[in-house]
């Protein structure tokens, strides 16, 4: 498998193969930003911190067939620390502001922007946990993973999400 064999290279420094690597899942991993970022610019610049702390650690990955989950999780991270950051150097109502303003690259139509005027009414944590099994296709395990929650904890963020949405919109 061409991924293995990359990991193995990028282990021993090869810059160029975790770059490949990277770049294999890079829509993927610019999706996953954008979602936390909800800024194009910001998600570039946690994928650019991501690719940093992958390479720093990559020596502590165990499993070469759990890279993408493991960087994925690393880039969660990024978007968690580099929002923290953000919100210590902005007043919340003007970070509030600034992210409704954010343009998405992709055409937003009335139905995703209504979409995403009901996710707003969720907490962080439903919100997260419906974003990332429904718009990123993950598995529960994954998720738990990557948000160091508990698996049921998952289960129960998406349930009780799922709820509300329902009574927000009637049923529908």
């Amino acid at each position: 498998m061409e991924a293995a064999r990359l990991i193995k290279k990028a282990k021993r420094g090869d810059k160029e193969a975790l770059l490949d690597l990277i770049m294999a899942e890079k829509n993927a991993y610019y999706r996953l930003a954008l979602t936390y970022m909800n800024n194009p610019h910001d998600a570039l610049d946690a994928m650019d911190e991501m690719i940093v702390r992958v390479y720093e650690k990559l020596d502590q990955l165990k499993k070469p067939e759990s890279f993408y989950s493991w960087s994925k999780t690393i880039l969660v991270n990024c978007c968690k620390s580099l929002l923290r950051e953000k919100t210590r150097t902005l007043p919340l109502n003007e970070w509030t502001s600034n992210s409704e303003k954010s343009v998405n690259p992709i055409i937003q139509s009335e139905h995703q922007m209504e979409i995403q005027d009901l996710l707003a009414r969720l907490s962080e944590e439903q919100r997260e946990a419906l974003s990332l099994k429904y718009l990123h296709d993950l598995e529960l395990q994954t998720i738990s993973e990557m948000t160091n929650t508990p698996l049921g904890t998952v289960k129960s963020r998406i349930f009780q999400g799922l709820k509300k949405l329902r009574t927000l919109t009637g049923g529908e």
